[in-house]
């Protein structure tokens, strides 16, 4: 397993939150269209996120409408967290759309780890080549039959040819040859409905802008638990949070990540 710095990016906590910085500054110039199936209950959020962030969410689910809209797009996410008979439809829609016109796409497999229908969709889905999948521990054990280690996401990531964004307490990007840990976020994070989904949605938007999918994943990882660092101190709870948090990543900037990132 090649360190950052061996496989050509470098390892220093600086030069990663650099990257963050310089990514996020290309979302606000380019604003790119980041088309979104995800939950019903995170549309909202998660389009704020993505406006806050600089991107243009789009979230329509119609399979008569969701190919053009997703060959309009910079990125698409698949998010299977609502899988109605009507998403089913527009998902493998929208992922036949963006291979087709090589458009560089985010797995988030929802709950895979609790019915096997779910692990069958994410297992076939990851076929098609995503360009990163963004999970939590229960969904990478069911994804790969392996512990949630470092070692075991490396090993995923290199024999699936795609970025792992595996989030939890220490966050952890890995590709084929790079890995990166990412220790910041807030409890609250994980007591807000769709703060994930967001957060995957904001993978896609890193990735519309910037070609290297492992920077683009590490970029949305900091960026988001930077954000709710930011965002925690200035709510007052749970309820309070969401709205912090949307604000925090509207004016996160490079002197801000830099302070911020503990990474490595």
């Amino acid at each position: 397993m090649q360190s950052p710095s061996q496989s050509g990016a470098s390892s220093g906590a600086a030069e990663l939150a650099g990257i963050a910085a310089a990514t996020l500054e290309a979302l606000r110039a380019k604003a790119p269209r980041v088309h979104c199936i995800t939950n019903t209950v995170a549309q909202a959020f998660t389009a704020n996120v993505l406006l806050a962030a600089g991107a243009v969410p789009a979230m329509t689910a119609s399979p008569e409408e969701v190919g053009a809209f997703v060959a309009m797009s910079g990125a698409l996410l698949v998010n299977i967290g609502t899988l109605d008979r009507e998403r089913r439809v527009a998902i493998d829609t929208a992922v036949e759309a963006a291979v087709a016109e090589n458009i560089p796409w985010v797995l988030d497999p929802v709950f895979i780890d609790r019915v096997p229908f779910r692990a069958e969709l994410a297992h076939d889905l990851i076929e098609r080549g995503n360009r990163a999948l963004r999970l939590n521990a229960a969904e990478f054990r069911a994804i790969s039959g392996a512990d949630p280690t470092p070692r075991n996401v490396a090993q995923y990531a290199r024999q699936r040819g795609t970025v792992v964004a595996l989030t939890g307490a220490t966050d952890v990007v890995a590709d084929a040859t790079r890995q990166a840990s990412v220790s910041n976020g807030h409890p609250w994070m994980a007591k807000v409905t769709a703060v994930g989904c967001a957060n995957s949605a904001l993978v896609a938007a890193c990735i519309a802008v910037e070609p290297d999918p492992w920077k683009a994943a590490l970029s949305a990882v900091l960026i988001g638990g930077i954000a709710g660092e930011i965002g925690a101190r200035h709510a007052q709870g749970p309820g309070t949070f969401p709205a912090a948090y949307v604000d925090a990543i509207s004016t996160l900037d490079a002197a801000a990540i830099a302070s911020h990132a503990r990474v490595q």
